[in-house]
C-alpha cells in the first residue's frame, strides 16, 4: 500500500468516472489519506436519486469527508464555473490542501490559475495502477465511456501508452 500523505479534494465526475472505472471508490481510499468532498459536490452526485448511477458507490464510501455546509464562493469562482467546480477549488483554497482533482478543462484552468495542482480521474487510474492497484486501464476507460463519460482520443492514448 502506498503512503497516503496526500489529501485530495474532489469534484463530481470524478467520482462517476472512477466508480463506472472500477465500480467503486476504493482506489481513492487506496491513494490518498484524505478524500474531501463539498457539500456542492455531495448534492450534485446524489441529485438524480438512489436510482442514479455511481449514487450507491459514494453513500456507501463512509470514508469520505463530505463537507456539512456551504462554502462561500469567490465572486470569481462563481461567475466563472458551476456549482462543484466552484465549490472544490474554494474549499482547497479554504482548507490550504493544494490538490484537486476536476476533469472539465474550463474547472481545470481556474485551478490552476488559483495556485492549486491538479488531477483527474484517468490520472488517479494510473497512479493507483502504477502504485500496484489492480486496474486494467483499457477496461476502464470502456466501462467510463459505457456510462457517458466524455474521453477525448489524446486522453485515451496517453492513459493506454503510460500503462
Amino acid at each position: 500500500m502506498p503512503e497516503r500523505a496526500q489529501v485530495l479534494v474532489t469534484n463530481t465526475t470524478p467520482l462517476i468516472a472512477i466508480t463506472a472505472a472500477t465500480g467503486s471508490l476504493d482506489v481513492l481510499r487506496f491513494l490518498y489519506s484524505r478524500v474531501v468532498v463539498p457539500l456542492e459536490v455531495a448534492e450534485e452526485v446524489r441529485a438524480g436519486g438512489q436510482q442514479s448511477f455511481g449514487v450507491d458507490a459514494f453513500n456507501g464510501a463512509g470514508w469520505l469527508e463530505v463537507q456539512t455546509g456551504s462554502v462561500v464562493l469567490q465572486p470569481f469562482l462563481q461567475n466563472s464555473l458551476d456549482r462543484g467546480e466552484a465549490s472544490v477549488i474554494q474549499t482547497a483554497m479554504i482548507l490550504g490542501l493544494p490538490l484537486v482533482c476536476i476533469d472539465e478543462t474550463a474547472g481545470r484552468r481556474v485551478a490552476r490559475l488559483c495556485g492549486l495542482s491538479l488531477t483527474g480521474s484517468v490520472g488517479v487510474l494510473l497512479k493507483a495502477k502504477r502504485l500496484g492497484y489492480d486496474v486494467s486501464m483499457p477496461d476502464a476507460l470502456q466501462r467510463m465511456r459505457e456510462q457517458g463519460i466524455w474521453l477525448s482520443e489524446q486522453v485515451v492514448r496517453f492513459a493506454l501508452t503510460q500503462c
